[in-house]
This record gives C-alpha cells, structure tokens and sequence, in this order.
C-alpha cells in the first residue's frame, strides 16, 4: 500500500476546462468545491444588447402591440432581454404586454427563466430545438398571430422565415450574440492540454462553443490525440444537452450528457464520472489504480505527482501492463524525445513518489511496465 493524501474530495488531482462564457464562474466555483482544480477557457464570448436601439425599439412595439406567443430560445437570453426592459424603465409594462400570451420553451433552461421572471410555459421542446417548435406551432396554425421570438446568439434558427411564411406576424428580438473568444491563446492552450493529458475534463453549455473548440483543436492539430483520450475515457467531454453536443459527435468525440439541462447537472455529471467508476482503472498488486492530471489514485488515496511523473505514468498506464520502451517513454515526457538517461531518472522519481512500491517493474532490455493483475 502506498502513502499519499487522502481522497476526500472526489475531483483531487482533475484539471477541469469550462470552455464556456456564460455562468462559468459558477461552474468553476461548483467543481473546485469538490476538490478539481478548473479554469475558464471560452471558445466564443457572449456580446449583450443590453443598449441596443433595435433591441428596445422592439420591446417598445411589443408593448404597443401584445404578442399571442412568444417563443424563449435560451434562459440567458431571455433573463438579459428582462433585464434591459428594467434598465431601461420598460419592465412593468413588458410585464403587463406578456401576461395574456402563450409561452413556448425551446429547453429546461428557458422553461426556468420563464418561471423566474413570473410567468408559466404552456409548452417545452423535449429535443432542445428550433425544429420542433417550429413543428409544435405551425401544427395548430400560425396566421394571423402576433409572435415574438427571442434567439439566441447563433442566429433564428429558420424559425422567423418559417412561421413568417405560414401566414404570422413575427417580431424578433435578438439579446446577444456570440463573438471571438476572449483569450485565443488560453483557448489554445485548453486544447493542447486535452490532448496531451494535462486536463481530465473539458464541459460545454452551447453548441456554438463545442463548435469553435472542436475548430480550434483541429487548428491546433492535437483533434486526433483528443479523440483517441476521450474514446480510452481518460478525457470527459461533458455537454449540458444532445444539442451543445452535436459539434462534439459530428467531429466523432465521446462525449457525455448531463442528466438534465442544466448547469448543476453538468457538475454532477464530471463528479459522477469519477466517483462511479467510469473513468478507467487498472487492479495492481498495491490496490486500484486511476490516472488523474495532477496525480494517480492508487489503493483510495492521491497521490501528486510532477508533470513529467504524470505523463509517464500515465503512458504506462495506458498500457495496462503491456511495456514501453525508454524511447516511447522518453516522447511521453513533456518535451518528448528525453533521453533514455532522463527517462531512468523520472521513473527513479516517480517510484520515490509511489512510496517505493513495486508496481513499476523494470522489464530487462526492453523497458518498463505496470504491474496489473486485471483491469478494474
């Protein structure tokens, strides 16, 4: 049995990337609760409308005029066209305009800010999409009725031309959109660190991101190691939903959904990840074995490791208990290509830090290999 840490809480020794603008402080704060070490990196930033002449100018018509629909595309998107109003002296009587008409929710997440600004959705789209509302509404007919569509960032989705064409009077009302990245280099940098074992998770809230990453990790040339971790299940993908996802499928990446659509969902679902069992395991004489960025969990305590004992280790692990040569070692390490001299010191190191176990044995002119009994 080795010596370490305790682990306590469930994400020690995880780098967490939030590649996501919106409420990513939230989700950092959730996961370093938990003992993850986690950073933003967002793929697109969110440009309000907050001041937008249009944007009020099509508030002040809808007061004018009351909608008989009005179709809430995203919870963020909605809150901000709320808060505008009260910004800019218009949310009475918003209020009173809205509280005749029938309210449609493109997800979960617009459902609940319809509810937190205080009015009910008469229905929701299973699927999150544009697609099936326009399939709800156009189903009873749309002539004739006033309807207000709020879109998200990426546009209207088809849904504007859609019911325009079947006979409604349609306003629209865009409250963001989405722009460059904030930091292209640090979102570089989230890209690079998946590929190479330096993050154990990477959590997307918008298509449009998941969209933008998967372009940057292709960019960057590091999209075929990304997805050959995420297959083996060293690397989460976590999505708040099917259609946040579909970037990550389409770029044939492993990804996984949070139960619900929503932003605490996505946190159970990386603690889940680790705690259940699903992220891999080897048995070794000395107990279960999991990698982690920061370290190896072995026999339920964590131990930290270096980066060059992690990446090491992490080859081997990789291996479960088939052997790499110094070579092979020697390119895991983070300037690859070490000598064979420099791999002999980092493994030296690296059983120091395993309390001296035998779990790493020495295979005589060939290399190194882990001693697994069977795979967890």
């Amino acid at each position: 049995m080795t010596t370490g840490t305790a682990l306590t809480p469930v994400l020690a020794g995880c780098t967490i990337v939030v590649a996501a603008d919106r409420r990513s402080g939230d989700l950092v704060s959730a996961l370093e609760r938990r003992g993850g070490q986690a950073y933003r990196a967002p793929a697109l930033s969110i440009i309000p409308n907050e001041d937008d002449d249009v944007l009020i100018a099509r508030t002040r018509e809808l007061i004018a005029s009351p909608p008989d629909i009005v179709v809430v595309t995203t919870g963020v998107g909605f809150r901000g066209w709320i808060d505008a109003a009260h910004e800019n002296g218009l949310a009475e009587q918003l209020t009173v305009a809205l509280s005749r008409a029938q309210f449609v929710a493109r997800g979960p997440k617009a459902h609940g800010a319809i509810q937190q600004a205080g009015f009910t959705a008469d229905w929701v789209a299973e699927s999150e999409t544009s697609a099936e509302v326009g399939e709800y509404l156009t189903a009873d007919g749309v002539a004739g009725r006033r309807i207000a569509i709020q879109h998200h960032g990426a546009g209207a989705d088809g849904l504007d031309t859609l019911l325009s064409s079947r006979g409604a009077d349609v306003v629209s009302i865009t409250v963001y959109r989405w722009g460059p990245p904030p930091d292209p280099q640090l979102l570089h940098r989230s890209v690079v660190q998946a590929g190479a074992g330096e993050a154990d998770a990477v959590l997307f809230t918008s298509a449009p991101g998941a969209a933008e990453w998967v372009r940057t990790a292709v960019r960057a040339g590091v999209i075929e190691a990304i997805r050959r971790r995420a297959a083996s299940g060293r690397l989460l993908l976590a999505a708040v939903g099917p259609i946040t996802a579909t970037p990550l499928d389409e770029a044939g990446l492993r990804v996984t959904l949070a139960s619900r659509g929503r932003l605490g969902s996505l946190v159970r679902c990386v603690v889940d990840h680790y705690a259940s069992g699903s992220a891999p395991r080897l048995r070794t004489p000395d107990g279960t074995m999991e990698m982690r960025s920061g370290g190896v969990l072995l026999d339920g305590a964590f131990v930290p490791l270096s980066r060059a004992g992690a990446s090491i280790l992490g080859e081997l692990f990789d291996a479960a208990g088939g052997v790499r040569s110094r070579e092979q070692l020697g390119l895991a390490l983070p300037r690859g290509g070490e000598s064979a001299h420099a791999v002999e010191m980092a493994i030296a190191r690296l059983r120091e830090a395993l309390g001296g176990t035998g779990v790493i044995q020495t295979i005589v002119k060939r290399g190194y290999r882990l001693a697994v009994e069977e795979p967890a």
